[in-house]
């Protein structure tokens, strides 16, 4: 009977199998703290720096001119009394309801569509995608004009459009804002979705066709909740959006009529460029900066989103 010694190892005795990495560490090692100081430096620039001032000019009266004066409380009770100020507030909140309904249907399908290998997709991908190279101010101005109660197309389609004049009532002025806001971003969203749905493994689709599951089933079955990740990522990038939108309203409405769509930005725009009363206008940055984050906050945890850690789509 014949038995099999293993080869003896040729190192030496008390040496490591595999030598260290040069200087002594591991090459796995994670980078150190030094990797994240550009990062860090640009954060607190440009970010807690500016932050801290306007808490602190939220406290005091200036006019953009001298030296400011403290104030106290005085900025935030004439907040809390302005009835313009909370109406802001509801018609923002209205924004975000009503753009996060329009846009995110629209932007699934397009995107669960643009993923697909229909013939023509790519061409009609990228004539789609074209609002996401103008500007917000660009878009702005070709829609006013084209909506210009006068020369525009209600003004030559009055049996449909009414006297023609869609910012002169506040139902018509919002959903104008909202439909142009659907039509620039949505493509956006778009490419959200798209590359949500092609990370989708095709295994699942094919195991579904196996068990006779149609096309409708399978999207709601398997793309929608794989996509969930994405979608809740969409979803907090509008309500941050909704909650800054300003030169949409600048231009097309300027808040009106009269104060009808004088969402929270624009009124933080008007309190402190329009009055130069950067105190309060200070105030109102810091109130959008608390309901984004506490809305934001609230979605990641309803969501459960906090608890995912995988970077694969359903996982």
């Amino acid at each position: 009977m014949t038995t099999l010694i293993p080869p003896r190892s040729t190192a030496p005795e008390g040496s490591p199998a595999t030598p260290p990495a040069r200087g002594g560490r591991d090459r796995k090692t994670r980078p150190g703290v030094l990797w994240t100081l550009p990062a860090t430096v640009f954060f607190l620039l440009f970010a807690v720096v500016p932050l801290v001032a306007v808490v602190v000019l939220s406290f005091s009266s200036w006019r953009g001119l001298g030296d400011p004066k403290f104030v106290g409380l005085e900025n935030w009770q004439e907040l809390a009394g302005d009835s313009v100020m909370i109406q802001s507030l509801w018609l923002s909140l209205l924004f975000i309801v009503l753009g996060v309904l329009t846009q995110t249907p629209i932007s699934i399908l397009l995107g669960v569509w643009a993923a697909g290998e229909q013939r023509s997709r790519a061409v009609l991908s990228a004539i789609y995608f074209v609002p996401l190279l103008l500007s917000s101010a660009a878009i702005s101005v070709l829609w006013r004009a084209l909506l210009d109660p006068n020369f525009g197309i209600p003004g030559q389609l009055r049996w449909l459009f009414g006297d023609g004049n869609l910012f002169g009532h506040q139902a018509s002025a919002i959903g104008v804002i909202i439909f142009v806001g659907m039509w620039q971003f949505t493509p956006f969203h778009t490419l959200i979705y798209q590359g949500a749905a092609r990370s989708v493994p095709p295994v699942l689709y094919q195991a579904a066709e196996v068990d006779g599951a149609g096309r409708v089933r399978q999207f709601f079955s398997i793309t929608l909740p794989q996509m969930r990740n994405s979608i809740i990522t969409s979803v907090i990038l509008m309500v941050v959006g909704g909650l800054t939108t300003f030169e949409t309203v600048l231009i097309l409405t300027n808040g009106g009529p009269g104060t009808e769509t004088t969402i929270t930005a624009f009124y933080m725009y008007e309190q402190a460029f329009r009055r130069f009363d950067f105190g309060v206008g200070a105030a109102v940055a810091l109130v959008l900066v608390v309901v984004a984050t506490t809305i934001s906050l609230i979605m990641v945890k309803v969501s459960g989103y906090d608890k995912m850690r995988s970077t694969m789509e359903g996982l």
